[in-house]
């Protein structure tokens, strides 16, 4: 069993004017498509090979930097991509809702803190809103660190490597966060996560 790159849900032009056809190419058909060959060099004949992804990730952190960075890498990618949807934002489910307003007071709070991980993460890196011992919380990795290692259920995630968003935001890392928060996150998404991660 090797790694695959699962297609986009949507159209490369679908996230227009947010999140450019361009930048999706660029995203999801070199940068996320090099990981999974990276991957699948490096884990032929090894004890990695045939593992699950998430196991693959949690094992070889700390142990095989290479192995790590690479499947972390097509894990959090192939994650981002179903945290988004053409005009996603709005309104935030529920169960969702209410676990977010219990932790951080309101909606636009968790938001803004979520916002505030991701322009603050140095160099590159994400931002994601967690599940740990059944409470959300947000949290910022650098390179492809995710939730995972730490014992956490991801429940949304943005990534701020520059490749990310350099093609239509140049500098601007807070532009393209925010934007993404407020008018791409995939909220059912999120929901059917974090109603995994409750268990």
């Amino acid at each position: 069993m090797s790694f695959v790159l699962d297609p986009l849900p949507y159209a490369y032009d679908a996230l227009a004017p947010h999140m450019s056809a361009e930048t999706l190419e660029f995203h999801h058909d070199k940068h996320h498509a090099a990981y999974v060959n990276n991957a699948n060099n490096l884990i032929k004949g090894t004890e990695w090979e045939g593992q699950p992804m998430e196991k693959v990730i949690v094992g070889s952190h700390g142990k095989n930097p290479a192995v790590f960075n690479n499947v972390a890498q097509i894990y959090n990618h192939a994650e981002f991509w179903k945290y988004l949807k053409p005009h996603g934002g709005g309104k935030v489910p529920g169960k969702v809702e209410k676990a977010l307003v219990e932790t951080f007071g309101s909606v636009d709070k968790a938001l803004e803190d979520l916002a505030n991980a991701g322009v603050t993460q140095f160099g590159s890196g994400w931002a994601w809103l967690q599940v740990k011992d059944g409470k959300v919380s947000v949290t910022k990795t650098p390179n492809a660190e995710n939730p995972l290692i730490h014992g956490a259920s991801p429940i949304l995630t943005v990534d701020v490597w520059e490749h990310a968003y350099y093609i239509d935001y140049r500098n601007r890392r807070p532009d393209f966060v925010k934007t993404v928060l407020h008018h791409l996150v995939n909220w059912e998404y999120v929901e059917a996560q974090y109603e995994k991660a409750m268990g």
